[in-house]
């Protein structure tokens, strides 16, 4: 069965703006999805339907047996609790530690009252030195992530997350604003934490080099159509300038 099914899903902003029209695809437990178009193509709006950050105006999305569309405020908790994030821009809070913001991915488990005081078990806290030692972070605990390179920022991100036991990790353009090598970095980390733990990963990209290599399947958006879905070996040249309107300008960013 599939971990998310879209059906028939569409988007209008304020009625006016479709970022989303008709978009239909199944994704199964444990994939590595790289879904790739130009900017306002619709893949944030896709990822941020996904866990209800946005409404879809039409259509249908089912999530780990959840009706994302439907459900009401505790069933959107709890989607929230299986769905890790991943942002361009970190979304870390800057003046706390390293540790003080992975521990956040239990937040959605704990009562308001033990989030406000951050109240967090010996488990929970060993769980999260044992995170940032999986990503190479073990000496940045007690730094505040102000200090941080962006590469430590993200590799962060994704420790929040996992802190979250998360099913699924959503990464909305996840290299967007590191150089080459770093991205790399943080690639690898996405591609192994898939690989060894089984969660299922969905990442926006506009790099179609960095998809083409880590990716067990694309879905290419243009103008929030699908134009393909399907293994990186498939996807041709004439395709990528169709997703593309022959911006070629988005099309490489190396990862070495």
């Amino acid at each position: 069965m599939p971990i998310l099914e879209f059906k028939n899903v569409s988007k209008t902003y304020n009625n006016v703006t479709k970022a989303l029209t008709d978009i239909s695809f199944s994704i199964n437990s444990g994939e590595f999805v790289a879904i790739i178009g130009p900017s306002g193509s619709g893949k944030s709006t896709i990822l941020r339907c996904i866990n209800r950050l946005v409404d879809a105006t039409q259509g249908g999305i089912i999530f780990d047996e959840f009706d994302v569309c439907h459900a009401n405020k505790n069933e959107i908790r709890q989607i929230r609790k299986k769905v890790g994030m991943i942002f361009q821009h970190y979304n870390l809070v800057e003046r706390l530690s390293v540790i003080e913001n992975v521990l956040h991915g239990r937040l959605g488990h704990k009562s308001t009252i033990s989030g406000i005081i951050g109240r967090y078990t010996e488990p929970e806290k060993e769980q999260a030195f044992q995170i940032l030692e999986k990503l190479g972070l073990t000496e940045q605990a007690y730094k505040r992530c102000d200090e941080l390179s962006g590469g430590q920022k993200q590799r962060v991100g994704i420790a929040r997350s996992l802190m979250q036991e998360p099913n699924l990790i959503l990464c909305d353009e996840p290299i967007a604003s590191l150089d080459p090598s770093t991205s790399k970095v943080i690639m690898d980390h996405l591609s192994n934490i898939n690989k060894t733990m089984g969660i299922t990963c969905i990442l926006n990209l506009h790099q179609v080099d960095v998809a083409l290599k880590y990716a067990g399947r694309i879905i290419g958006l243009t103008s929030g159509k699908i134009v393909y879905d399907g293994p990186p070996n498939q996807l041709l040249k004439s395709t990528i300038h169709e997703i593309y309107q022959s911006n070629e300008g988005e099309l490489i960013t190396d990862v070495a």
